[in-house]
């Protein structure tokens, strides 16, 4: 694992920075491999993130959109991930639907939409039961908790590691959520992570030792490229460490 930790002064510099990470990594796929498949995360972070992306001139057929958790929500429900991700930058632009790969959470079964995606994210890449496949880049964020993604401290979908997807749980409400070893498989995973309410949190994420079960973001170890963006808020004690 590579890792990168950019500890920058402002939210403001992380949402500059990103796209410029996001859109190296982009042309690099693109010309290894004719496509760039990037899972997006949710919140107030990644946002103006998208909004950046939507001012640039893109090779919009070549990019696959994917989410790494999405809450059981309709997708016109203010909650939705991928209602903000289109509202930000999926709608403005003249994105191929066909290119656009939600998480489904339609049927009423939250495991039953989990196992529809985990067959679809497969289909799309081509491997077998029991393979992993290899996104160009996942973005995540990182919650007060030391949560990623949908994975909470000591809930059991930390412990799956036979499938891509699985049901994440926040309060005893679902989420659909990528699964540990699918997250960890990517090219490279970028942390978008702002301020000082995180400091205690990337504190144990951080720490030489420490309980994964308590702080998942400590799960996240890619085989490929790991970046940390935080802002100065978040990333005080990191920066001295």
């Amino acid at each position: 694992m590579d890792k990168k930790i950019e500890v920058l002064a402002t939210r403001e510099e992380i949402v500059r920075r990103s796209p410029e990470i996001i859109l190296s990594k982009m042309e690099a796929a693109i010309q290894s491999r004719n496509r760039f498949t990037i899972a997006l995360a949710g919140g107030g972070t990644p946002k103006p993130v998208y909004e950046a992306l939507a001012k640039q001139d893109l090779p919009l057929d070549q990019i696959h959109i994917f989410w790494g958790d999405e809450r059981y929500v309709p997708p016109d429900h203010p909650d939705s991930n991928q209602k903000m991700a289109r509202s930000a930058w999926l709608d403005r632009v003249n994105f191929p639907e066909s290119n656009i790969h939600p998480m489904p959470t339609g049927s009423g079964n939250p495991q039953v939409d989990a196992e529809k995606h985990d067959r679809q994210i497969r289909e799309f890449f081509g491997v077998a039961p029991g393979e992993f496949p290899r996104f160009d880049m996942i973005l995540l964020g990182m919650g007060d908790d030391a949560h990623t993604a949908s994975l909470f401290p000591f809930t059991d979908a930390l412990q799956v590691c036979d499938r891509l997807v699985t049901v994440g749980n926040k309060d005893g409400e679902p989420r659909i959520t990528f699964t540990i070893p699918l997250i960890n498989q990517a090219d490279c995973v970028v942390f978008l992570v702002a301020g000082a309410s995180k400091r205690s949190a990337l504190a144990e994420v951080f720490a030489p030792t420490g309980d994964a079960n308590a702080y998942p973001s400590r799960f996240i170890q890619p085989q490929g490229e790991l970046w940390w963006l935080l802002d100065a808020a978040a990333g005080e004690e990191i920066q001295k460490s």
